[in-house]
């Protein structure tokens, strides 16, 4: 850590020089366990049209990713709520909403942090780190997908990502002074220079390789801190910044369930800046639990604008008009009630295309990142995608809540990668064994229910 005024508090990457100073001598790589969430899922039908379809987007990183088919997560909806909330409470739970504030029980990032870190984690990092760019607000596991043990939110939502900066690399303490404006001024990298200079300088304890990580790290910092606070450009020379997004958030951004109109460049602005901090975090080894959204169960948008992808035109997206109505009903979340595998579903693929290159945009940058064992850290962290429904019909629980869109990384070589997996299996079990393939004792679900290996899954 580089530490400096007040409650700043900047982490440093992980260095060969730490290793060394531990006694290791093989590559130490750190357990990390993340959870993936988008909204309204894939239609089991869409999922077996491969990268044909709407998963068109994970195919740079299909080598990387177990993309599972066929996963029943029906024992999610024993309250028949809703499986837009049930489905999303069960998402990485595999049990269960408590009520609508409250998880069944422990997802798994949960478990393998309390396995890896029972003592607590080490001093400067984030215990849990929870973001995400969503606008739909009721029933809080719609949109937050970490847990405790007891269906308790593991960590605060951190839903702006200037929120989520500060939640990272601390604020800037000046006695009471005006901190926006304050902010605005300076950097939380400003009070730790001394130190960065010693360590990239000629005096530094650091070898060549690991002096560059970290001024890299440190100029990255500054770059997404401006990004996020708007801070007026130090070098004129540098890259300008984008402009600040103009999203709603609390309230405003579900003002009554009735959904909001967003343009397709404001959604993606940002939630862009929100998976770069985000993966930042991670590279800086200053988060290795938690989780990400990119829109809620159940989202309320009105979404505009031109969908391009690899240099081609995909749609035009126009909710409101295309659905001809206002409103809720006026939101992208009917495409999904409208599902019909004999039609085209036009909208529907468009949409979900959309999602599927945005959560490859965030994979892609934890895959930028190679570690001492040469492998990347979206290959040595383990990464759970999956979202609340796998077919949007409400008429029937066991067809919505069967079929539910599943993906993992390799989580150090734990995980088969490179393939799609027909499984036809309780989520439950699923993700039972890959809690066995980390090395956690703790087990999802009823204590008295007989646990069934998914051991396809395992390399």
């Amino acid at each position: 850590m580089l530490r400096g005024l007040g409650a700043t508090a900047i982490g440093l990457p992980f260095l060969e020089e730490m290793a060394l100073a531990a006694g290791s001598r093989a590559p130490v790589i750190p357990v990390r366990a993340f959870n993936l969430f988008f909204g309204l899922g894939i239609p089991a039908p869409l999922q077996r049209e491969e990268f044909e379809g709407v998963l068109e987007p994970l195919q740079p990183l299909s080598g990387k990713l177990l993309i599972m088919r066929g996963i029943d997560q029906v024992r999610c909806d024993e309250g028949g709520m809703n499986a837009h909330f049930d489905g999303a409470s069960g998402a990485f739970t595999a049990t269960p909403p408590n009520g609508e504030a409250r998880a069944g029980g422990a997802s798994i990032d949960q478990v393998i942090r309390q396995a890896t870190h029972p003592g607590g984690m080490p001093p400067g990092m984030v215990p849990t780190l929870v973001g995400g760019t969503f606008f739909r607000r009721s029933r809080i596991s719609r949109y937050v997908h970490s847990y405790n043990e007891d269906g308790t939110v593991a960590a605060a939502m951190q839903e702006k990502p200037r929120d989520l900066f500060d939640r990272v690399f601390g604020k800037l303490d000046h006695g009471g002074e005006d901190l926006r404006r304050e902010r605005l001024k300076r950097s939380v990298l400003d009070s730790v220079v001394d130190q960065y200079r010693h360590l990239t300088g000629p005096n530094s304890p650091l070898g060549t390789a690991s002096k560059a990580r970290v001024a890299e790290h440190l100029d990255r910092i500054r770059e997404f801190e401006q990004r996020a606070f708007a801070m007026k450009h130090r070098d004129e020379n540098g890259p300008g910044m984008p402009p600040r997004s103009q999203v709603p958030h609390g309230g405003p951004a579900d003002p009554g369930g009735q959904g909001i109109d967003l343009t397709l460049e404001e959604l993606t602005t940002e939630w862009r800046l929100m998976a770069d901090l985000y993966a930042l975090a991670i590279q800086m080894d200053r988060a290795r639990f938690g989780s990400l959204t990119f829109l809620a169960a159940g989202e309320r948008i009105r979404l505009t604008g031109d969908y391009r992808y690899n240099g081609r035109r995909v749609f035009a997206f126009d909710d409101a008009r295309q659905r001809n109505a206002t409103g809720e009903k006026g939101c992208s979340h009917e495409w999904w009630h409208a599902f019909n595998e004999g039609r085209k579903n036009e909208q529907l693929r468009a949409h979900a295309h959309m999602k599927m290159r945005e959560l490859a945009y965030f994979l892609g940058r934890l895959d930028e990142t190679t570690e001492a064992n040469g492998r990347s850290i979206l290959e040595n962290s383990l990464l759970t995608i999956s979202t609340e429904s796998g077919d949007g019909r409400h008429n029937d629980s066991k067809r919505e809540l069967s079929g539910v869109f599943h993906a993992v990384t390799g989580a150090n070589g734990r995980f088969k990668t490179g393939r799609f997996m027909d499984l036809e299996a309780e989520g439950l079990d699923v993700y039972n064994t890959m809690l066995a393939a980390m090395g956690a004792r703790g087990r999802l679900g009823p204590a008295n229910r007989e646990h069934r290996p998914v051991d396809a899954i395992r390399a």
